[in-house]
Formats: C-alpha cells, structure tokens, sequence
C-alpha cells in the first residue's frame, strides 16, 4: 500500500493532475498496489455535492474516470473555511479496492493550525503488531533457575584452545540469551504517548477556538469570522511556543551520559529516519546496508578499500603455564563481579544480545564461568568472533 499527500496549485498552468501523482496512480496500477491520497485539489465539481464547477474540476473528474481511483469523500462538509468561505477544496482519493476498507470517513470539527479541517477515517484491515521483549518485565526467579540448568547441564568447557574457547563463549551466550527469552515474553510496542508540550492553557485555546468557529457557522457574521481568525492566529502561536519549550526542557535536563542516549535514540522511532534514508553526492538513495556502509566508509575514510577477501585462518594458538599463571593474577573473580555491577542494568545490549541485568541478576553463577573465559583469552592472546 502506498500512502501520500498531494498539493494541487490554483495557480499552476500544467493541466491536472500534477505530473507526479499521474506518475504515482501508474506506478501503482503497474505494481498492483493499493493508494491512498490526501489531495487538496483547489478544485469544484458536482461529482463532490458541489453546486459549482470549473475546468480544473473537470479535468480532475476526468483524469478519475482513466484510473481506479474513487472520491472517499462524504458530503459536502467545508474542509477550507476562511473569511466566510466555506469550501470543499481537500479531497481523499483511494483505490476502488479500498472503498470498503475506508471508513467512518469525516471532518473534524475541532479546530487545526490552518484554514484546512483535520479529516479522519479508519482504514480498516489487518495491522501488523510490532513485539518486543522488555527486560525490566522478566520473571526473574525462573530466569535464574533456568539459566543455572542450562549453565550447569551444558558441555563441559574446554578453553585450551581456540575452538574450545569459541565454542564456551558460545555456550554461556546462548545459555543467557534462551533463559532470557524463555522468561521475557514478547509482548506489543505501546503508542499513543502524550505529547510533553500539551498543557491545560493550550487545551482551553482550542476549545475557545472551536467555540468560535461554530459561531461563525451559525450566525455567518463577518466580525465573528475576524474573531475566528483572530483565536485560531493565537492558537498557532502558543502550539509553536509549547513545541519548542518542551524541546529546550527536555535538552537542558540531559546532563549525564545516561540519558544523553536518549536524545540519540528519538530519531530512531520515525520509520522515515534509517540507514536507506542516506543519500550519495550524485543523487542516488541508498537501497540496502551495504550500499549505505560503503557511502559511509568512502565519505569519512576516502583512501580506504573494501577488500571481498577473507583472513587466512590463524594457527591454532596453545597457551603457556606462564600465561596462564599471568591471566589468573589480571583477572580475578572480585574484578569481573565489580565490572559487571558498574554497568547500567538495563544498558543497551552490544552484538551479542546481553543485557548487563542479564548478568548482575545471577552473577554467582556466571561469574566463575566468564573468569574461565577471560583467563584463557589473556593466556591464548583470542578474542572470540561473537564478541
């Protein structure tokens, strides 16, 4: 499905459509895919309870009847009011597949930022529901008693060796990650939050706005509609002043590392902001990781290369007495414990999917595991590949 808002100058001498929706309706009958779109028009026609018509209206009607789209408006509620104009100017155009889909199609009466009324409709269909695991939800009695069988019941460790001390980081990973996800259930990504700069004093602006606007409805006076205008200008003003209050409060308030974070992740949660958003100094949008991690690497580090080789393997690597005797003294059980506590419990995870409270909450267990792991890393001179 696609999704899109469409803007239709008055003043434009190509006729209508715009060349980009006429591109976008062909796209999507070629690929076979569902379209909606918001379009303010600047046009009248009958087709929408209109009693007057032009040529732009007109031709729009007749660009329609060449495609599979349908007029979704109900009506002949304004969608522009202005000065006493009272206008049906916004339209919502979707495929005909999607007629019984699209519901509950109005326009609000509450009053917006603009001389354009919100329109609402529900699309209905099914809505793929995001899940999540969150780790402050962990049923944490069980977790320890699981993790500790499968710690305990797990093949013996052998880190002598590369493989071996691969093959035990992996263990103690995997015993980690399946106890976790078998006391973690998924459960659906909450919406809906409020939003930090909606205050009482900005609610009662829009009631006082939406007040006047029905005023000027029923009573059609010119100095009403003055007033009208007059609201709806403070209403704006204040929203923009709210918006950008709350902004400078939250920035101030992130005086540590851990909350900077924060400020890092916002942008995260548009689904507009990913790595594919990238484009490269000739135009072109990245169309997958590698093509973005290459823009990356040739933009910041302009004399390296990407090589398609791969390491040779490395000899198998025996340790000495000595180092061992010299990794025992570095790492010691008291240190990897006071290593892990200085971690945030719930700290994002690196690449191998461990949340430091993942530790912390059975580290009596895990701990003489890791100090075996650390010693034969130290002795050997190996960093396991999955860290």
């Amino acid at each position: 499905m696609v999704v899109c808002s469409a803007y239709l100058p008055y003043d434009s001498e190509d006729p209508l459509p715009s060349k980009e929706l006429e591109e976008l309706v062909r796209y999507c009958e070629k690929e076979n895919l569902h379209l909606v779109v918001g379009c303010n028009s600047n046009t009248h026609h009958s087709a929408r309870d209109i009693t007057n018509c032009d040529s732009r209206g007109e031709a729009l009607v007749e660009f329609l009847n060449s495609s599979n789209l349908e007029i979704l408006n109900r009506g002949n509620e304004p969608t522009f009011c202005s000065g006493g104009r009272l206008e049906v100017t916004d339209i919502t155009l979707g495929s005909l597949r999607l007629l019984e889909s699209i519901i509950d199609w109005e326009v609000l009466s509450q009053p917006s930022l603009s001389d354009h009324r919100y329109i609402l409709f529900t699309l209905g269909g099914s809505v793929p529901v995001r899940l999540i695991r969150n780790p402050r939800g962990t049923n944490w009695g069980s977790f320890k008693g699981d993790l500790r069988d499968r710690l305990e019941g797990g093949p013996e460790m052998n880190v002598k060796n590369e493989a071996g001390l691969g093959l035990a980081t992996h263990g103690v990973q995997q015993a980690l990650i399946s106890a976790y996800k078998d006391n973690c259930p998924l459960r659906p990504v909450k919406t809906g939050r409020k939003s930090p700069k909606w205050t009482v004093e900005l609610e009662s602006l829009r009631r006082g706005v939406r007040w006047l606007f029905n005023k000027c409805q029923s009573d059609k006076n010119l100095h009403s509609w003055d007033l009208y205008r007059e609201a709806q200008q403070n209403y704006r003003k204040e929203v923009r002043k709210a918006s950008k209050n709350a902004c400078r409060t939250f920035c101030s308030s992130i005086n540590n590392l851990p909350r900077s974070p924060k400020l890092h992740r916002a942008p995260s949660r548009d689904p507009k902001i990913k790595l594919g958003s990238l484009v490269a100094p000739s135009g072109k949008r990245m169309q997958s990781e590698w093509e973005t991690l290459e823009l990356l690497l040739t933009t910041h580090l302009p004399n390296s290369g990407i090589t398609q080789k791969s390491a040779a393997p490395a000899a198998a690597l025996l340790a000495r007495c000595p180092n061992w005797r010299l990794a025992t003294m570095v790492v010691t059980y008291r240190r990897v414990e006071w290593a892990i506590d200085f971690f945030a419990p719930y700290k994002s995870p690196g690449v191998d999917s461990i949340f430091p409270v993942l530790l912390q909450k059975e580290w009596e267990v895990v701990i003489p595991y890791l100090v075996r792991i650390f010693h034969a890393c130290l002795a050997i001179g190996y960093v396991p590949a999955i860290w």
